[in-house]
């Protein structure tokens, strides 16, 4: 279906430099959400909340039925916003029967006042990770989610204030909050360095950085560059940041028209471009995104669009995985321990787990249930990730489409260490010196003609400048140079990379990633390579893999 208002450059370009709050009680300001596009209900179109949740979308209703049981129960997650969601018994425009039950909400780093901060679009947001409604169910219906409003965005008001409701929100539930999503962000514009670029340095993206390795949770970005986008933090290393799909015949499937492009155009009517300084790309993951069914604070519902919409499904696909991650280890399950919390993992096996092209059957495909296509209907065989080795991520498709429940069986394949390693798993692991390897040889061979993904994803280290080990006003962030990663396929047998049938070595990013077909039968390792040590401490990293051994 043809997006009914987001294509036109006039609208598009109105609607980035307006607020698409409208809050009750609360004046949006300057405040900016990720692309977030209002529509009519269509009473003949299918429940698209519903839809995006279950198998034409993410799968993962099929992740709280049994046998699997998973609804993010005991798992807390978070959410940063200039506004906040309605909590009946707080605020008087949210009825008793409104379909949600939150953990805490704040204003700032402070208890919220009652009505002052209620927002449309943050209530959309959070009936997406946990709504309770039987026909709108949301991703991690049971989930805790503590959410702050960083208020109306003024002059005085801005990256420091957003960092420190970023930071209040990480320590809620005694410190351990699994992810947070963020469908907001800071243009270029309100950035106060001179030539400010999207190069990681901006406060706010720091902050993330920081917050990520110190609180040990993963942030989830609304994906939001482009001409005149919301690009702040879209430039973060330890993150994923989301594009957003839309339906064809039912399922999504494609990148959605009205996605802000992370590339240039090739014309010269557009107004310049925000992109991440050098080749680094700037988008992880896609999630559905388009015609969205939500909740409003007074409990009617409302459609919209956006990356916005996208982000939460994701954030709240984290928390299904860490209720099972956390039922594994009290369990004692074997290749199993605490090292499945840590973001890193989550963000490699979410992306390796992504669907790039359907399977037919034959398992040739890894049992992906979509081909997705990009804005110009093209897959992800046809960019140029799948042809260049320096290139890890697809410009509008990252690694492919959120499938929770891939995720689920990703995650599922268990911790393992360097040495022989079953066809899908995981391992989290460190590398000491420039130049050390750790190598992963699969315990049987590989199908020939069959598909092999893999993903290594690592933090940029920032620390915090400050007497303490927590972020006030003021303070500043000290980011360090980006530790360099490179993963290569190799024959079992090889013993030098230049033996490698394939790799993925960017020089700018934190993330590799390396999605082929195996060449013929036969044995087959994947080797981490540290090039470079910027730091004496060791450098951790998560590697998610699957593939097809031969039957």
């Amino acid at each position: 279906m043809a997006h009914p208002m987001g294509t036109g450059r006039f609208f598009r370009r109105w609607y980035r430099l307006r607020s698409v709050r409208v809050g009750l009680g609360f004046g949006a300001g300057l405040g900016l959400s990720a692309l977030a596009i209002a529509l009519p209900i269509n009473p003949l179109a299918a429940v698209a909340l519903s839809t995006s949740t279950d198998t034409d979308g993410i799968d993962a209703r099929r992740l709280h039925a049994a046998p699997y049981g998973l609804t993010g129960r005991k798992i807390a997650i978070g959410q940063v916003e200039i506004g906040r969601p309605g909590q009946f018994g707080i605020d008087k425009v949210t009825p008793v029967d409104l379909p949600m039950r939150l953990g805490q909400i704040f204003d700032l780093n402070g208890p919220a006042i009652a009505d002052g901060t209620v927002d449309r679009h943050a209530t959309n947001v959070a009936s997406v990770m946990i709504s309770q409604d039987k026909m709108l169910v949301g991703v991690a219906p049971q989930a805790r989610l503590y959410a702050a409003a960083v208020g109306p965005l003024t002059e005085s008001i801005g990256q420091p204030e957003e960092c420190l409701a970023s930071q209040h929100v990480a320590l809620q539930n005694g410190g351990d909050v699994r992810a947070t999503n963020f469908s907001f962000g800071e243009p270029l514009s309100r950035d106060s360095r001179l030539d400010a670029r999207l190069d990681g340095n901006a406060l706010l993206t720091q902050c993330i950085d920081w917050s990520s390795r110190v609180h040990k949770l993963l942030y989830v970005i609304a994906g939001n560059q482009g001409r005149g986008g919301i690009p702040i933090p879209t430039d973060n290393f330890n993150g994923i940041n989301v594009a957003y799909s839309t339906r064809i015949n039912g399922k999504f499937l494609r990148v959605d028209y009205a996605n802000l492009s992370s590339e240039p155009r090739e014309t010269s009517y557009y107004e310049p471009t925000e992109s991440n300084e050098g080749a680094r790309r700037s988008i992880n993951l896609v999630a559905p995104g388009s015609a969205i069914e939500m909740f409003d604070p007074d409990g009617t519902r409302v459609t919209s669009s956006g990356t916005s919409f996208a982000a939460p499904h994701v954030a709240a696909t984290v928390a299904l995985l860490q209720e099972f991650g956390d039922r594994q280890f009290r369990a004692g399950a074997s290749n199993w321990s605490l090292d499945s919390r840590e973001p890193q993992v989550m963000k490699s096996v979410i992306l390796n787990a992504a669907d790039k092209l359907e399977d037919t059957g034959d398992g040739n495909l890894l049992g992906m249930s979509r081909t997705l296509l990009d804005e110009t209907g093209r897959d992800w065989l046809q960019g140029d990730a799948y042809r260049d080795q320096s290139i890890p991520l697809h410009a509008q498709l990252g690694t492919g489409h959120l499938n929770a429940y891939r995720a689920y069986q990703q995650l599922a394949g268990g911790q393992w260490t360097p040495g022989e390693v079953p066809a899908i798993g995981w391992s989290y692991a460190s590398l000491e010196s420039a130049g050390s390897a750790q190598e992963y040889v699969f315990d049987q061979p590989l199908k020939g003609g069959s598909y092999i993904s893999a993903t290594l994803s690592w933090e940029r280290l920032v620390n915090l400048d400050s007497a303490d080990e927590y972020y006030d006003l003021g303070e500043t962030f000290v980011g360090q140079p980006l530790g360099n990663l490179d993963l290569y396929l190799m024959p079992a047998e090889a013993t030098d990379t230049n033996q490698s049938v394939w790799s993925s070595v960017s020089a700018e990013d934190s993330t590799e990633h390396i999605f082929i077909p195996i060449p013929a039968d036969g044995r087959y390792k994947l080797r981490v390579v540290k090039k470079n040590a910027i730091s004496p401490e060791p450098q951790f990293y998560a590697l998610a893999w699957w593939a097809k051994p031969v039957q």
